[in-house]
């Protein structure tokens, strides 16, 4: 049988009946794949998709489609600071109410400061949870600040549901 030796007594190390040693060998572990086995690292890692700031540039200047970002951005945490309630924050002073989100840690702090409270989800949990009505901003105090008013969410949630219902 797989992975059990026929003498019982070989798995605690004792030697074969009669007392003698000759011919005895402890069990040996299996030899170790190549690749490909469960939790090995392949050979070739696949290269990471890009982080959600690195798409929030390349959308910005253009070198990426908005399709893409979409993908980038469904599949990326999103850092959003919070009250003392649960949901969303969301700054009202604006023209259309807006709900600041951030790339990264570092960015949420260079807004909020050190101590604030935050939460983590993905942008897909973001265009399934946002408020009707509302938009979102992304690195408010970034260098590539992004804003999707509520029309820009709805054309998400458009998107979203035909990639996932065709």
């Amino acid at each position: 049988m797989y992975g059990y030796e026929q003498n019982p007594g070989a798995q605690q190390g004792y030697a074969p009946p009669g007392g003698a040693q000759q011919g005895y060998a402890p069990p040996q572990p299996p030899p170790q794949q190549q690749q490909g086995g469960y939790g090995e690292q392949p050979l070739y890692p696949e290269p990471s998709p890009p982080s959600l700031a690195d798409g929030v540039r390349a959308f910005t200047t253009g070198t990426l489609s908005a399709e893409d970002f979409q993908q980038i951005f469904a599949s990326s945490k999103v850092y959003c600071p919070r009250g003392d309630g649960p949901g969303f924050l969301a700054l009202h002073n604006t023209q259309h109410p807006v709900i600041p989100m951030f790339t990264t840690l570092k960015e949420l702090r260079r807004y909020a400061g050190k101590e604030s409270k935050y939460f983590v989800i993905t942008g897909a949990e973001v265009i399934d949870l946002l408020p009707t009505g509302y938009g979102f901003v992304l690195d408010m105090e970034g260098e590539h600040r992004m804003v999707f008013d509520a029309k820009a969410v709805e054309q998400m949630v458009d998107f979203a549901m035909r990639r996932m219902y065709g």
